[in-house]
């Protein structure tokens, strides 16, 4: 009997350790609503999905990618409006109990901006690439408020994110996003899902498109995971069927 009431008592205690530590339980690894999914990829990194109605394809599910490291968060992609925007923050801050430091969104179209009105709310910094920024004001979207032009880094705790334009694709401005500690890659628009077609080519750079992903996998060769702007994640094969995609002569 002794024994029992021992083992009851240890197990209370290492839960209540768990939660003082603030580190993600069962339940916060998979969550869904109407509007937004959360996975989780790694120990460090989780992928949010939101879905955008379009004319031409319907009902499209976009991810974008939560870093979280020592109470710190960075986002990239706002989910695809302000509703599921705001559903996603209050996640993090409830569930991963992080600050959500930064929004990334790595190019101008309403699949990466979105929910962003929802973030400057709330008093989050975005960050963007110069060219997304003006592209944002041009079609009155909401205007990222930093821009750069080749590298971003940002800290996340002790850790580092990059935000790093590597070349014209999908769109001239768009970005990937890296977390070297965990070699998780957020491709975004610029990497395909293995099987998936060409998608909207509207404001493409369809010749630079190859090279611009052959470029990526040079710069980070520690990739393991991948995450595509639509899809499911996957390894480096995304970029390599990416580049096979792109380079064939339609």
């Amino acid at each position: 009997m002794f024994m029992i009431k021992y083992l009851y008592l240890l197990i209370f205690s290492l839960g209540l350790l768990a939660c003082n530590t603030g580190t993600p339980t069962a339940k916060s690894q998979h969550y869904q609503s109407a509007a937004l999914e959360i996975q989780k990829v790694t120990d460090h990194v989780y992928r949010h999905t939101s879905f955008l109605n379009s004319e031409r394809f319907g009902s499209v599910s976009c991810n974008g990618m939560v870093v979280f490291n020592k109470g710190e968060a960075v986002i990239f992609d706002a989910p695809t409006d302000d509703s599921a925007a705001a559903e996603l923050i209050n996640w993090v801050e409830d569930k991963l109990h992080c600050k959500v430091k930064a929004i990334i969104p790595t190019h101008f179209h309403s699949d990466c901006l979105g929910g962003l009105r929802a973030f400057h709310q709330r008093q989050i910094p975005s960050y963007a690439h110069g060219l997304t920024i003006e592209k944002a004001r041009f079609n009155k979207e909401a205007v990222p408020q930093n821009g750069f032009d080749t590298l971003l880094t940002l800290p996340v705790g002790d850790k580092e994110v990059y935000a790093h334009f590597l070349g014209e694709g999908h769109t001239k401005d768009n970005i990937v996003g890296y977390f070297p500690a965990g070699r998780v890659l957020f491709g975004g628009c610029l990497i395909k899902e293995l099987g998936a077609k060409r998608g909207n080519l509207v404001d493409a750079n369809v010749q630079a498109w190859p090279m611009t992903v052959s470029r990526l996998k040079e710069k980070y060769p520690a990739i393991k995971i991948v995450v595509p702007g639509h899809g499911k994640p996957g390894g480096t094969e995304l970029l390599d069927y990416t580049i096979k995609l792109f380079a064939q002569n339609e």
